[in-house]
């Protein structure tokens, strides 16, 4: 399995009404040093009804403004439509929110 292929089923079993950070997605995948390569994974997602690639955020919990397919207003319709919330400002409570992972 490639590193692509990798991250892709990491981000397949983020739940409904959850989200994960690049870098816990890079861990799960198999090296805590790929979020940039995650990043770069997630903006060619080749099934993005498969791939729910909108429920990736930074270490901060903020939507991404270079949301691939959409923009940020996109991820936040998205993740809201999973229930949820995003504060006006762009941020996700990752205390809330954040998926514990496999």
């Amino acid at each position: 399995m490639n590193t692509y292929e990798r991250i892709y089923t990491v981000v397949r079993q983020i739940p409904v009404g959850k989200v994960a950070t690049y870098g816990q997605v890079a861990r799960l995948a198999g090296n805590p040093r790929w979020a940039r390569v995650v990043g770069y994974a997630l903006h060619v997602n080749p099934e993005p009804h498969n791939i729910p690639c909108y429920r990736v955020v930074d270490r901060m919990g903020r939507l991404s403004s270079a949301f691939a397919f959409g923009g940020s207003n996109a991820q936040r319709t998205l993740l809201e439509a999973d229930g949820v919330q995003v504060s006006q400002d762009g941020y996700v409570d990752l205390k809330r929110y954040q998926w514990d992972g496999v």
